[in-house]
């Protein structure tokens, strides 16, 4: 099921062809954005998700994530990056038109929290679903603390359509199948995570933070402080993706496989299955006692904390392993993105355009199956770049040898601009490699980085992060005040809160069992089989 016989001049070539150049436009394209409602005095917004933004159980583009103050908007797959934009712009129009004096955090860390017991759970109902998602949350907090799962960041989901695939196939000589497609989009995976410590270089955009994130956190970190209460790393891109954020020492252990996907399943599922040391002091359902779903190193998929994943739409109650193996992946979701926080809706266009050379690059390059020797090179690296990323003349292992960031990154823009070229013809633009061109500028000058321009900030005016935040939150909230709606208006949202409402209602009358059945119910349906 192997494509690596075709050479990167080969499939660079091929890519200039008629049937690739239609194929890549359409390329689909989704967000899911988060963000903190404050208050106006910067801390953390304690009321409950509005209900005029509808029900966070069933609103397809408005919800929460952990915390009912952490909010998380989701656009649909679109072709057209100017929908997508409208989409967001819209979204965020309507929700700060309904959440009164409250503004969005535009900060990947958190703002000012003085007690993390002050984060409320998101709430969902009490359908027995929406209860299972309130205890995951439990879950969460239990095992690594409320203050990591209010840290905010951006996702981007990304998919070939179909005519690209066939023509994929065609060029490799293999048949164009499911499996076929996964293997490819696990082979761009792989070269992801060979490579995603570009990302935090570029977008990391969490190089500060509040003090009271580290409030009885014990960590080894330099950190230098500034204003009032601003802790940073000199030299650091996105302390959001370090260890103080989305880690945990009993995941890294896991060293889930992303060569085939019936291993990553298998891995994923054993996780979900062996029992944790470390949780097993928090109950899971005995005596009708709820801590947390299950006492094991994962209570479902979504808790394993990755850069990327290998994602297909879930059915009703569906487990996500289960839509992988009986679908195969459908889109790859990008989860190493910091918010934006120069951009009113977290992330701009520039940003999108390089995502799409980057990703459409890692399918391109030659991509062996990853060993646990370079799973932990990548992982290294990537600890490098988050904490160290713009310090000169930085240093990252390449096949156990060090190389500069700067001379890798050469070789790997050298394809870039190659890939630009061929999407700009595609789609009639030259915006792709401007959005190159404006990144290399950024390897040469680490100063131009989101985390060099912020630290700049800071530094040159003694600000605080927080003031930062706050002014930039005010400045938005301004801004989408004069927005003029250009996709969905007013009242379009309000039909689709209101619809949402009445979603949540019937799923919550549709129960027929009490929720220590339907959690055992869930966790006892055999695991689906290929073909099954």
């Amino acid at each position: 099921m192997t494509t690596s016989a075709i050479s990167l001049s080969e499939r660079l070539q091929a890519l200039s062809s008629d049937s690739f150049q239609q194929a890549l436009t359409g390329i689909r394209r989704g967000v899911e954005r988060e963000a903190l409602r404050i208050n106006p005095n910067g801390s953390l917004a304690s009321t409950p998700h509005p209900q005029a933004l509808g029900s966070a159980l069933t609103h397809d583009s408005i919800t929460t994530d952990f915390s009912e103050s952490l909010l998380e908007f989701i656009t649909p797959p679109e072709t057209d990056v100017d929908v997508t934009f409208a989409q967001l712009n819209d979204i965020h129009k309507y929700v700060l038109s309904n959440i009164g004096s409250e503004k969005l955090w535009p900060l990947s860390m958190p703002c000012f929290v003085e007690n993390e017991d002050e984060i409320p759970l998101a709430y969902f109902g009490e359908s027995n679903v929406g209860k299972m998602k309130r205890v995951y949350r439990l879950g969460l907090k239990n095992r690594y603390g409320s203050m990591m799962q209010a840290i905010s960041g951006v996702h981007f989901n990304f998919s070939l359509p179909d005519s690209f695939w066939e023509a994929w196939a065609s060029l490799h000589g293999t048949q164009c199948s499911q499996d076929q497609i996964s293997a490819d989009y696990f082979s761009m995976i792989r070269n992801y995570r060979r490579l995603c410590w570009l990302i935090p270089y570029l977008y990391g955009a969490s190089p500060a933070l509040c003090g009271s994130f580290l409030n009885g956190k014990s960590h080894q970190l330099p950190f230098e402080t500034l204003g009032k209460g601003t802790y940073y790393l000199p030299y650091a891109t996105s302390l959001r993706m370090s260890d103080l954020g989305y880690t945990n020492a009993e995941q890294s252990a896991l060293q889930i496989c992303y060569n085939q996907l019936d291993n990553y399943v298998r891995l994923l599922r054993s996780a979900m299955e062996t029992k944790s040391t470390r949780f097993e002091k928090f109950s899971a359902g005995e005596e009708g006692h709820w801590q947390q779903l299950s006492h094991n190193i994962l209570q479902i998929e979504n808790e394993l904390y990755s850069p990327i994943r290998p994602k297909q739409p879930t059915q009703s109650m569906e487990k996500p392993t289960d839509a992988l193996v009986r679908r195969g992946i459908n889109y790859i979701e990008v989860r190493a993105l910091d918010v934006n926080p120069f951009a009113a809706v977290g992330i701009d266009k520039s940003q999108f355009a390089f995502l799409d050379v980057f990703l459409l690059s890692c399918l391109l390059l030659p991509s062996d199956e990853m060993t646990p020797e370079g799973l932990e090179e990548a992982g290294e690296n990537m600890n490098i770049m988050v904490l160290e990323g713009r310090k000169p003349d930085v240093k990252l292992q390449r096949d156990g040898q060090s190389v500069t960031m700067q001379s890798w990154a050469g070789e790997l823009f050298e394809t870039f601009t190659e890939v630009a070229a061929l999407l700009d013809s595609a789609h009639k633009t030259e915006r792709y490699s401007a959005a190159v061109k404006l990144e290399w500028e950024r390897i040469e000058n680490p100063a131009l980085t989101l985390s060099g321009q912020i630290m700049d900030r800071l530094k040159k005016n003694n600000e605080d992060n927080g003031a930062m935040g706050m002014q930039l939150a005010s400045q938005y909230q301004s801004d989408f005040a004069d927005w003029q709606y250009t996709y969905q208006d007013e009242d379009a949202f309000r039909t689709l809160a209101a619809a949402s409402l009445d979603a949540q209602k019937a799923v919550e009358e549709a129960d027929d069992k009490d929720f220590d059945t339907f959690i055992r119910d869930y966790f006892s349906e055999p695991p689906a089989k290929k073909n099954a």
